[in-house]
């Protein structure tokens, strides 16, 4: 990854999000710096992750109208293919690695000549814990 001169902001966002390894927002990397007594600047961290999106360092995600864009570390790595589940009750975000889904996806494919990106595909329901939450 080239990014020409490297700051000390730069390497901390870039580290904190190596060590997450799941999706985080913006505003979730300002606050563990702010959190942690280092604090970056918004424009900053926003800035620096749409570098690393198009470096492809980092996956973007926007699920849904009105909410903030996720982010993931892929570092060189091809992303790992899985769906993603986002609960409509407590916005939980569950990642889903399902064979059934891949058979949607191929018969998708083979028989309406569609091609579901499994990055950018998102099931809406209730999670198991509201579920329960709601029987009691």
């Amino acid at each position: 990854m080239n990014e020409g001169y490297k700051t000390k902001q730069k390497t901390l966002i870039l580290d904190y999000l190596k060590a997450v390894d799941e999706h985080v927002t913006a505003e979730d990397v300002v606050n563990h710096f702010r959190n942690n007594g280092n604090p970056l600047g918004k424009a900053t961290v926003y800035r620096y992750l749409e570098k690393l999106v198009e470096q492809n360092v980092v996956l973007k995600y926007n699920f849904a109208s009105g909410q903030s864009a996720c982010y993931q570390y892929i570092g060189e790595k091809e992303a790992e293919h899985h769906y993603h589940l986002i609960c409509v009750k407590c916005g939980n975000l569950i990642h889903e690695k399902c064979g059934y889904m891949d058979e949607v996806a191929k018969h998708l494919s083979q028989n309406h000549d569609f091609a579901l990106d499994p990055l950018k595909t998102v099931l809406y329901g209730e999670c198991k814990n509201c579920r329960c939450e709601a029987l009691k």
